[in-house]
């Protein structure tokens, strides 16, 4: 049957590509590719896209999207962001273009209504509609159906995000690195309630260089494995070791704490930093950087020594560099020197690709991306580039 639901509540992404789109890798749809698809939930955006395009990223140049949205007055069911699809939502891909079903059966917003009229179920009415006859399967039986544009309201949660959000959402509000003295300038455990040395959950300790007296909830941390820049040395961040988190009980100096959680051992020493607030999972628009950069990938999550998809690290780009939320890179394997068989010399042969990455988060000269995609095993030190 035809939905209700409005042309309101499109699709995905905007029509307007910012130029430097033009320097992408060229565009190319999947032979395979399905006529129809019924979202369901778990389905990304990313994933959907890939069932149609070799490259899914590129899914702005194929998504057709109305840009009207709705904003609710009371705050709390809001449709501002026209970039959304829900899981029931059908799309079709007709002459290049990735729509919502409803999106080519519904009447267009300047028109006021438009009447189907059909005799048996299944039957084939045709529409005037500026000139143009289409035919469409309603599936109405003798009876007359007036179709007017209405706003949808859809909870921001329930649609179905770009990327994984299992995959990144600790890293959110839990770093895995932190800037050069970040850590240095926190506060610190001094030792445990009784003079305890290991502390476990339910235990109390004392810390002290804790400044703000209004914070309540702390992440504790190890200041790891320093991360440079592969081609100066340069000190760009520090690896930090999650341990658990930690609520306050009195504060002072020292303030007193209990522990939460444990992730890892908790020892005199180490670091305290306040929890920031818990974020929602943010829509990106995957787009190659403003500019060609180049950097490499300094940590992983739990230091895996070969990265692949749903993965997350951390690269030495960051906003000093152009980089922002939403780009997509390019991951090269630096595959190195091969000794000519006819000649005796060796010679350098080209880096090869070997994924792709997601920004989610840019801090100043370092960012954490998703791995989207790998043909091959990833490891620290391949280095990312403008697509």
């Amino acid at each position: 049957m035809l939905s209700k639901r409005t042309i309101t509540s499109a699709l995905l992404i905007s029509l307007v590509l910012p130029a430097f789109f033009a320097k992408a890798e060229e565009l190319k749809i999947k032979a395979d590719h399905p006529d129809r698809y019924v979202v369901v939930k778990g389905d990304t955006l990313w994933d959907i896209s890939a069932k149609f395009l070799e490259s899914p990223w590129n899914w702005p140049k194929i998504w057709n999207v109305n840009p009207e949205v709705e904003t609710s007055k009371d705050g709390k069911r809001t449709l501002d962001n026209p970039h959304l699809i829900y899981p029931g939502d059908i799309l079709v891909f007709r002459n290049g273009r990735l729509m919502r079903e409803t999106d080519v059966a519904i009447a267009p917003p300047e028109q006021t209504s438009t009447t189907y009229t059909g005799a048996d179920p299944g039957v084939t009415v045709q529409r005037e509609e500026q000139g143009e006859r289409r035919k469409l399967d309603t599936g109405f039986v003798g009876r007359t159906v007036r179709l007017r544009p209405k706003m949808r309201k859809e909870s921001l949660e329930e649609a179905i995000p770009t990327i994984p959000p299992e995959a990144i959402s600790p890293f959110l509000n839990t770093p895995l690195i932190v800037g050069r003295n970040e850590l240095k300038e926190a506060g610190y455990i001094t030792t445990g309630l009784d003079d305890r040395l290991i502390i476990a959950t339910g235990s109390e300790f004392y810390a002290r260089g804790l400044e703000d007296p209004k914070a309540i909830d702390y992440k504790i941390f190890r200041q790891g494995q320093a991360l440079r820049d592969p081609e100066n040395g340069r000190v760009l961040a520090y690896e930090a070791i999650f341990l658990g988190e930690a609520r306050m009980v009195t504060h002072g100096d020292p303030s007193k704490l209990a522990i939460v959680s444990v992730k890892k051992e908790i020892l005199p020493t180490d670091r305290l930093l306040v929890a920031s607030p818990k974020q929602s999972l943010p829509y990106y628009q995957p787009r190659p950087p403003k500019k060609d950069v180049k950097g490499w990938i300094l940590a992983a999550d739990d230091a895996v020594s070969e990265i692949g998809p749903n993965v997350v690290v951390a690269i030495s780009l960051g906003r000093d560099h152009g980089i922002e939320e939403g780009n997509v890179l390019r991951i090269m394997r630096h595959v190195g020197k091969h000794r000519d068989p006819v000649r005796g010399r060796n010679y350098d042969l080209p880096d090869e690709q070997s994924g792709l990455l997601l920004i989610f988060r840019a801090n100043e000269e370092v960012s954490y991306g998703l791995v989207m995609q790998a043909n091959r095993s990833i490891h620290l030190f391949d280095t990312v580039v403008t697509p």
